[in-house]
């Protein structure tokens, strides 16, 4: 089975385990059969906007199993990298929500909300309801000197709507008004790898996710095997055309292929199908199922470094 040999699920949630309200189909049964596995279960979750617990709640709301201590946030991660900057005790200006406060405090660093409490650093992270004046006090205060983190820099995130900006696009606000760039603590730079590493002890991590350029990158620059599945952000054509940096160990349409046997993938061939590129295009034949076949696409058109005018045609031939 593709889970055999791991021993902790280092898995994303917006667009692994849930779509806003609502889980993602076979999330919940994927993940209570790999805890009574013995698999180690942790949400490392880019949104640092709510807590652990009201993370763990919701999931539990949605039949997924999980406590406080299985959820590890960028807003930890990041509340860890000022923490290990500044002395204990600093104030720090949280520009965001409940989940980022509480980070800071739990380092034991003090969390304000005006650049007149000369604050070490500013911390921000999505929240809903973000305002003008509190992105303004961040702002003076990094003029000031103030150490900038940001939580994550995803320009979107995945919700029942339809993606939303992110984090990543709010820290231009501040970015742009003081031309101080910030330091990101979330995927795919190390700080929350490294977090996740600390709180759940993992030797042999498969990290789950469903964005090529924070889940799979960050695996990639942690250097552990990771799995992209399609149930948010990621389509087939990202896939095709990923450059090495993004791409996953293994491909997946859901959680459920945890616990199926992995194909062998080599020389663009998977299972029934089998891809070649030939006079500036990516061909596929053979039969079987639709991620086989794009199993097979992916490992001729990485090996080949086909463009995506190379791979656009095929995508209507995937079954």
């Amino acid at each position: 089975m593709l889970i055999d040999g791991y021993d902790t699920l280092l898995l994303d949630l917006d667009g692994v385990v849930y779509l806003g309200a609502h889980a993602v189909p076979h999330a919940a049964e994927s993940l209570e059969r790999a805890q009574a596995e013995g698999v180690r279960l942790a949400y490392v979750t880019n949104n640092a906007s709510r807590t652990p617990a009201a993370i763990a709640a919701h999931l539990r709301d949605l039949g997924v199993p999980a406590t406080s201590d299985d959820v590890v946030t960028s807003a930890q991660a990041a509340a860890r990298l000022i923490a290990e900057r500044v002395p204990p005790g600093s104030p720090v200006l949280v520009v965001g929500g409940s989940g980022l406060r509480l980070a800071v405090r739990d380092q034991g660093l003090r969390p304000v909300t005006t650049a007149d409490d000369a604050p070490v650093a500013v911390v921000q992270g999505i929240a809903p309801g973000l305002s003008y004046g509190l992105l303004s006090e961040g702002a003076l205060a990094v003029r000031r000197g103030a150490l900038f983190v940001a939580s994550n820099g995803d320009s979107t995130m995945p919700t029942g709507r339809g993606e939303l900006p992110g984090n990543g696009a709010m820290t231009r606000v501040i970015a742009t008004a003081t031309g101080v760039e910030p330091i990101y603590a979330g995927k795919p730079e190390p700080p929350l790898h490294r977090e996740s590493m600390i709180r759940t002890g993992a030797r042999r991590p498969l990290v789950v996710g469903d964005r090529l350029d924070t889940d799979i990158e960050g695996a990639t620059n942690a250097g552990v095997d990771s799995v992209a599945v399609l149930t948010g952000v990621t389509q087939p054509l990202d896939l095709l055309t990923a450059p090495p940096d993004r791409r996953p160990t293994y491909i997946a349409h859901d959680l459920s292929a945890l616990h199926e046997h992995y194909p062998e993938v080599r020389q663009g061939q998977c299972a029934g199908w089998r891809a070649t590129y030939a006079d500036g295009r990516l061909h596929l034949e053979g039969s079987g199922t639709r991620m086989d076949a794009l199993r097979a696409a992916c490992d001729a058109a990485w090996s080949s470094a086909a463009d995506e005018d190379a791979v656009k045609p095929l995508l209507d031939r995937l079954p």
